[in-house]
């Protein structure tokens, strides 16, 4: 791939990064209101529409190469590989969110429930695993490989790096960059929740690695979503001391058995 293309897909990433946290441009005229269902979360998914748009024709017509492991091939076994796995830590996820925010004080209508804990989830994980792991994590990857082939380094040794690189730099953007929806909380919550994506990060990254299918990622990071379904049933919009003490020590585990993953 040449330079060129690499300047493309670095310029496709920062426009769908931007656009997935500020939610334009859905937000300057996406306003709709059904029963009890926020208006934001109808924003934000025509905004993963419009995403995936953009993203579809800007790889289509001009990197039409560049590979992001949409396929089947090889889906169902390595699902019981690493998506048994994903489904623990979801499982993990939603016992720290059960407890952290219960008692429960609202009834919220089924519509709420389907959009709010189930549907969007489906887009932030589609979208998020496209820029995160599909453009960013293989620009990364392609890029330190050039060097370290520019620096006579051995081709076994060259992939092995690169993409170890890769995946711990990715993840670790991918953290910070949920530091924007944390901004109003307590520190211990901003570095809580920096710490657990950055592990979710490199879990997802080394499945994607592992298996070169971007579906297997968007599964998991959905499954690991859907867990906080429990926020449907409750008034409260942070997170509870105890839900972190939870979900926190379970994604550095998560993330430190993923860097041993990719170093084998």
């Amino acid at each position: 791939m040449n330079k060129r293309e690499l300047i493309y897909i670095a310029v496709l990433t920062l426009l769908i990064a931007f656009m997935d946290i500020t939610g334009i441009p859905s937000a300057f005229f996406v306003n709709i209101q059904i029963a009890d269902i926020e208006p934001i979360y109808f924003t934000l998914m025509i905004n993963f529409l419009i995403i995936g748009i953009i993203a579809f024709l800007f790889l289509r017509i001009l990197c039409p190469k560049w590979t992001l492991g949409f396929t089947k091939t090889g889906l169902t076994d390595r699902f019981k590989k690493y998506g048994i796995i994903g489904v623990v830590v979801a499982i993990v996820g939603f016992i720290a969110f059960y407890v952290g925010l219960s008692p429960f004080d609202r009834q919220p209508s089924v519509a709420k429930v389907l959009v709010e804990g189930v549907i969007y989830y489906i887009g932030v994980a589609i979208i998020e695993e496209l820029y995160v792991r599909g453009l960013l994590l293989n620009l990364i990857e392609k890029m330190f490989a050039e060097n370290e082939r520019r620096h006579a380094l051995r081709p076994a040794y060259r992939n092995k790096n690169s993409t170890l690189i890769a995946v711990v730099l990715s993840s670790a953007i991918f953290g910070l960059g949920h530091i924007f929806g944390a901004l109003n909380s307590s520190l211990l919550v901003i570095v809580s929740k920096v710490i657990w994506t950055i592990g979710m990060g490199i879990f997802f990254g080394m499945v994607y690695k592992k298996t070169n299918n971007l579906w297997l990622p968007i599964i998991i990071h959905f499954l690991i979503n859907v867990c906080a379904l429990p926020y449907c049933f409750s008034s409260v919009s942070g997170y509870a001391d105890l839900t972190l003490y939870i979900i926190v020590p379970a994604y550095i585990i998560l993330g430190i058995y993923s860097f041993v993953e990719l170093k084998k």
